[in-house]
């Protein structure tokens, strides 16, 4: 059977699943590896911060080799380091003498994959020939949810069901996923980012360019507003509200997962009617007010509401910004697209770090380290309308010269 565009789509799609594997099956481990290893809160938090820090650093890199091997082999590499980082979590604690050392180890392999698979997925799709990008790529990122979504499922029931010791078994299964999409993505078409004879800007060309550094923030703030929570949410369920684990994930993690995926879905189906301004600046709003609710009130019940809301409040942050950076510079190439990523991972690895942080200093109070992530999606509520007061004083601009 000939494989279409359509199948590379597909492959696309199940790349964010992976990536989603990467970003959240750990972090349901985290009071498990605490216990089990005898690791304190610090160090588990360098483990989120290696995960997006090292994703940072790929990012970087990626500006200077995609171009020169190609997409095709750099996503074959990506879904490499994805299996192997998560057969290294299973085997690396128990053979290196720290065991904190052998799942920094296995992070750090899987977050080479990541941070690939940041990098170069969006691309792909934008070079897919669709009716419309806004729409694909909220689309896209949608099933990075429902990627969240099937691990915390899977994993509680596995869990609750055959208990968390066995937590080994269930990494070996995630494992087969990756194996399996890079099968996929060594068969499918994959289009030109920019068009033959065309040529996209560089990276000088980029940061001169001041709407560039204005999504630069948009996509610190976007990856800091989602993962402060997303990250913390499972231990903050489980140890700061008291709730069982298996309630903990599924009111938790889960409603988060699937309330971001519902907000991406949503706009992937209806976005040609929906202005993105409007429904960025809203999803703003309701995300500084889910912080607030995670953070102040008293009620377990309503902070647990808040990471709901938290979820879909973030649903439209990273994709949206996504599309503004495309919309606004369409010559940007994969330069552009590696460094957003970047702007993006910085936001993850910092967001989560900096509640840890706050957290650890203020007795391990994790609702006291959201409250003062709340300057993330604050300050994003900023940026989205200076960025439209700078494209229509530009667009003003072009027309006075035409």
């Amino acid at each position: 059977m000939k494989l279409t565009y359509k199948h590379t789509i597909y492959a696309c799609f199940l790349g964010y699943i992976v990536q989603a594997i990467v970003n959240n099956f750990a972090p349901l481990l985290f009071l498990t590896f605490q216990r089990t290893y005898d690791i304190p809160l610090s160090q588990i938090t360098m483990l989120v911060t290696v995960n997006f820090g090292l994703q940072l650093l790929v990012d970087l890199l990626s500006v200077g080799f995609v171009d020169r091997i190609g997409y095709r082999a750099s996503l074959i590499i990506a879904h490499v380091c994805a299996a192997a980082g998560f057969l290294g979590l299973t085997l690396l604690p128990d053979l290196l003498p720290s065991p904190f050392a052998g799942l920094l180890i296995a992070v750090m392999i899987y977050a080479v994959g990541g941070g690939l698979l940041e990098v170069l997925v969006s691309p792909v799709v934008e070079a897919c020939p669709t009716d419309n990008k806004e729409k694909a790529m909220s689309l896209l990122h949608s099933f990075y949810c429902w990627g969240h979504v099937a691990v915390v499922l899977i994993s509680t029931v596995f869990f609750t069901v055959i208990g968390t010791q066995h937590w080994k078994i269930l990494a070996l299964f995630w494992m087969i996923v990756p194996l399996c999409n890079l099968v996929l993505f060594a068969k499918t078409p994959i289009a030109p980012l920019i068009e033959d004879g065309e040529k996209g800007m560089s990276v000088g060309q980029l940061f001169s360019n001041k709407i560039f550094w204005v999504l630069l923030v948009m996509m610190v703030c976007a990856g800091a507003s989602e993962q402060a929570v997303s990250q913390w949410a499972s231990t903050l369920a489980e140890k700061g509200l008291g709730i069982s684990k298996t309630m903990g994930d599924l009111a938790g993690p889960m409603a988060f997962a699937v309330l971001m995926g519902s907000s991406r879905a949503f706009y992937g189906k209806f976005g040609e009617k929906i202005n993105l301004d409007r429904f960025m600046a809203g999803s703003s709003i309701l995300c500084v007010i889910a912080y607030l609710m995670i953070a102040v009130l008293p009620y377990p019940v309503l902070n647990l509401v808040g990471c709901g809301l938290c979820g879909l409040s973030v649903g439209i942050m990273w994709p949206g910004t996504f599309s503004k950076a495309s919309a606004a510079m369409p010559f940007g190439g994969t330069a552009m697209f590696a460094l957003l990523a970047l702007a993006g991972d910085l936001g993850c690895s910092g967001g989560p770090t900096f509640a840890g942080m706050v957290a650890s200093a203020a007795g391990d109070d994790l609702q006291r380290g959201i409250l003062c992530a709340v300057l993330f999606p604050a300050l994003l509520l900023v940026m989205i309308f200076v960025l439209g007061k700078m494209r229509r004083e530009r667009d003003r601009e072009q027309e006075k010269q035409n």
